[in-house]
Order: C-alpha cells, then sequence, then structure tokens
C-alpha cells in the first residue's frame, strides 16, 4: 500500500525482506523516490529484515530524503547494531516521520 500525507509519500511495508523477496517493496521504493521529495517507509508491518532491506534504505536514502516510520523491535535492532539508525531518520509514527 501507498499513500500520500501533506507533502509526503508513504510506503507501507508488510511481511519479510530479504534476498528473495525485496525485490516489490525496491521497486515501489524507486518509484517513490523519482517521484516524490520526501518519502516515508512505514515499517510497522515488517516481520524479518537482514541487510538486504538495509541496502535498500541507504539505496533510498541516497536518492530522496527517506524516513523510517514505526520500525518493529527487529527492524530497530538491525538499525541500530549496523549504526543505519545515525544514517537515517527514524520515527515512532508515520505522523512523525512526515512531519519532520
Amino acid at each position: 500500500m501507498q499513500y500520500e500525507l501533506r507533502d509526503t509519500w508513504v510506503v507501507v511495508a508488510c511481511g519479510s525482506y530479504d534476498m528473495d523477496s525485496i525485490t516489490p517493496l525496491a521497486a515501489a521504493l524507486d518509484t517513490a523516490a523519482g517521484r516524490h521529495r520526501k518519502v516515508v517507509l512505514d515499517a510497522s508491518g515488517i516481520t524479518f529484515a537482514d541487510s538486504t532491506l538495509l541496502n535498500l534504505l541507504i539505496l533510498t536514502h541516497r536518492a530522496t530524503d527517506l524516513r523510517v516510520a514505526a520500525p518493529t523491535h527487529q527492524v530497530q535492532r538491525l538499525l541500530e547494531l549496523t549504526g543505519v539508525d545515525t544514517v537515517l531518520k527514524v520515527r515512532a509514527t508515520v505522523e512523525d516521520a512526515a512531519a519532520c
């Protein structure tokens, strides 16, 4: 699912993301980055993620103003362990991510 919130494009991610399952999310973020100045990834529905998602987040961050909203505990831990949380704007809610 994708939608607009104020001047921000929101991409909702659900499920597990690894090398075998990242393609639809990568396509959605690539399209969003090409069309919108600010993109929020709603990560509240991600049940598993590995370095494949981290790579996608960094690439998207280079292309647009990417924010990660409501990461699950597993995603938050992955961001913290790798230091990616210091590079990306990570917020507790989609509304907070869109506002900053």
